[in-house]
């Protein structure tokens, strides 16, 4: 198969698909590699290393998308490239289509296959493409939630640690997985006061069991969420719905609750985002204020430490791309389940149930398809 990586356009997006040492996988498995020249820049990867690799360097992505059945990427398709897609190639990439309906309606125009990171489920229910990013989100929350903290910065002025004699910020956490875990780690190692609130109570018994005495745990209900988010300085939120859109948490009138100069990071935002008054927002221009709060909505908060991101996400995807690349689009989903939960448009068609449920999209389970 030939596979295509093409260099990232969205904007402050640094991360790349593939690194050399996955060039080389698929190359020994017997497959042609084209990567965009300089599409590695952003993570300190060169196309000579590339090359050496085995890859063919490519001019332009204009060249990647014409000559590739299967295309690598990290983020969803930009307006610009769109018009480069074929009927029946083959996009593995974040996609978030349930906040972005007219994303979903450009791509089953297009008729390709969309297998989106973020809904490759194991058999276990983990999400094996969506851990290291989300890892990587947790952790970044807390270091911009501090940073935003600051006067300078519009924020209340308060240190994230305190020191001794003067209390540490308090830091509310809206979602117990991989994303919230990661930032109350953080946060606690901060010497913050963390608090979680989470929907699972097995979860919330789990991460009480793992987490330092600085943080504790309470059930997710309007009146704990409405309370805490009084209280807090920070309030991180990362509450997930596989496929669908995020959960509505801070309607406004709860945001006028909050005390003036305080942060949320809405890391849910590629979703949705968990606060009513959340909108997208981007590296380069990474906050507004809204009645008086700070708010904190990169869509792609990984993109700003590509190395690690870069890394740490091909690590998950090369086993799955390998598999596409070797077996063809049905032998690989009828074979590796995880993968075909994963997929969410097929040759016009949506095939993932809660995803047509999000956008009110005809369904078509993906067994029909591939029969």
């Amino acid at each position: 198969m030939i596979v295509g990586v093409p260099k990232e356009v969205k904007e402050d997006e640094y991360r790349v698909a593939l690194v050399p040492s996955g060039v080389a996988s698929l190359r020994r498995a017997g497959h042609t590699v084209l990567v965009q020249s300089k599409a590695g820049i952003g993570s300190n990867i060169s196309d000579r290393e590339y090359a050496q690799a085995g890859a063919e360097i490519a001019e332009s992505a204009q060249a990647i998308y014409r000559r590739c059945q299967f295309i690598l990427k990290v983020k969803e398709p930009q307006p610009q490239e769109c018009g480069w897609l074929r009927a029946g190639q083959i996009l593995f990439t974040f996609f978030h289509f349930a906040a972005n309906k007219k994303l979903a309606q450009e791509m089953l125009k297009r008729k390709v296959t969309c297998i989106a990171y973020e809904t490759v489920e194991d058999e276990q229910g983990r999400l094996p493409i969506l851990i290291p990013m989300s890892e990587v989100a947790g952790r970044m929350a807390v270091q911009e939630g501090a940073k935003y903290l600051e006067k300078p910065m519009k924020g209340k002025g308060i240190l994230l640690g305190g020191i001794p004699g003067v209390a540490p910020a308090s830091i509310l956490i809206l979602g117990g997985g991989v994303v919230g875990a990661n930032a109350a780690k953080v946060a606690a190692g901060f010497g913050g006061e963390v608090r979680i609130i989470d929907l699972d109570l097995n979860r919330l018994r789990y991460l009480e069991d793992i987490m330092p005495k600085n943080v504790s745990f309470l059930m997710s209900n309007e009146h704990n969420i409405a309370d805490q988010i009084a209280r807090a300085d920070l309030v991180i939120c990362c509450a997930l719905i596989r496929g669908a859109r995020s959960p509505l948490l801070i309607p406004r009138w709860m945001l006028k609750r909050m005390k003036p100069g305080s942060v949320i990071v809405d890391v849910a935002i590629d979703q949705g985002g968990c606060a009513e008054t959340s909108r997208p927002t981007t590296h380069a221009a990474p906050i507004f204020v809204e009645d008086s709060i700070v708010h904190y909505c990169v869509t792609n908060i990984p993109g700003a430490v590509p190395i690690t991101s870069t890394y740490g996400l091909t690590n998950a995807t090369l086993r799955f791309a390998l598999e596409i690349a070797t077996h063809g689009l049905h032998r690989a989903l009828k074979g590796h389940p995880a993968l075909a939960r994963g997929v969410n448009i097929v040759r016009g068609k949506v095939t993932y149930p809660s995803l047509a449920a999000a956008l009110s999209l005809p369904y078509k389970p993906l067994n029909r398809l591939l029969s």
